[in-house]
């Protein structure tokens, strides 16, 4: 009788440990979930700003282990709030990341839509691009002083390829024309809803300039094909051969912030495990390789600083927009 209570009370705490275990391990899946399979929104077309750091990123988790499988997925259209209003549909995920910007702040400030920031969970800020100014290598035009007074002489027949309507590349454009002393709407820019399309109608010669996030044209001004007069920054990029404007003696300034968003409607732990994620990855050598690749400055930024940020950001971009008539 004794070895069979024995056995009787050896055979419930195993069964009691394999139910224990087996809860574990549901929370533990549940919890790694986003670890084993991870999809970045990227609210461009493809070979544009937001998809180049979308796959860069992609590549940095992957390569690094951080997550197993990671996807690129793109929507294009609007300086992003088409990508957003789709995100902001995906309420409770916890798989996915959408790539953002001070692109997306201007577009919300000229488009108007109904979704903002607000609507989004905030992740972080993890790198900053400046806007180039870029002519054809066929073109005439050697210097930015010779540019502003081609542009002076010819207002509207001087035109820009760029970004979507409110993108960083729009609202260098209009400032530039506002310290020059041309009407910011009477610049004639012309968007393109990805980097590919702007990218063609600058090397084509389609347009007269063309104004791009850095990375997204530095193979074209290393291999000679586009010239590059000046940048956005407010003081010189290592690595950078180019003055900026505010060198040149021209108040424009603007930075290109990349970051990411999540869905609404998260939790806190779920919010956190993106985060870490990303922190994660920004530690790594790959991405340190991809930041000075890609001529990025890293800029990581979270929680309420990354918050007030961003609040600020908009402020500043509805002022911008408002003033330039755009």
């Amino acid at each position: 009788m004794g070895k069979v209570i024995r056995r009787t009370v050896l055979v419930a705490v195993l069964a009691v440990t394999a139910v224990f275990g087996f809860g574990n391990a549901i929370s533990t899946a549940s919890q790694s979930t986003v670890r084993s399979s991870l999809t970045i929104l990227a609210p461009a077309a493809p070979g544009g700003g937001w998809d180049g750091f979308s796959r860069t990123t992609q590549q940095a988790l992957r390569s690094e282990g951080v997550v197993a499988n990671v996807q690129v997925v793109n929507v294009p259209g609007a300086a992003g709030t088409i990508g957003l209003a789709q995100f902001v549909q995906m309420e409770g995920r916890n798989d996915i990341l959408m790539a953002t910007g001070g692109v997306m702040v201007g577009g919300i400030s000229v488009s108007k839509p109904k979704e903002s920031f607000d609507d989004v969970t905030l992740i972080a800020r993890v790198a900053d691009d400046y806007t180039a100014l870029v002519v054809p290598a066929s073109s005439d035009i050697e210097t930015l002083e010779e540019f502003i007074e081609v542009w002076k002489a010819d207002p509207t027949g001087t035109s820009f390829a760029g970004g979507s309507l409110g993108s960083i590349d729009h609202l260098v454009t209009g400032l530039l024309a506002r310290e020059i002393g041309i009407d910011p709407v009477m610049a004639n820019y012309i968007a393109y809803s990805g980097g590919g399309e702007a990218l063609g109608a600058m090397l084509s010669g389609t347009t007269t300039a063309g104004m791009s996030g850095y990375n997204e044209v530095a193979g074209q001004i290393e291999s000679g094909e586009l010239r590059l007069l000046a940048i956005s920054a407010p003081e010189p990029v290592e690595g950078i051969d180019a003055t900026t404007f505010v060198e040149a003696g021209y108040d424009v300034t603007m930075t290109n912030w990349r970051g990411y968003v999540a869905p609404p409607g998260i939790s806190d732990a779920e919010r956190q495990e993106l985060l870490d994620i990303l922190t994660e990855m920004h530690d790594t050598e790959a991405w340190t390789e991809a930041l000075e690749r890609n001529s990025w400055t890293d800029s990581w930024l979270t929680g309420p600083e990354f918050e007030e940020f961003v609040r600020s950001e908009q402020e500043d971009a509805d002022s911008i927009v408002k003033e330039l008539g755009l």
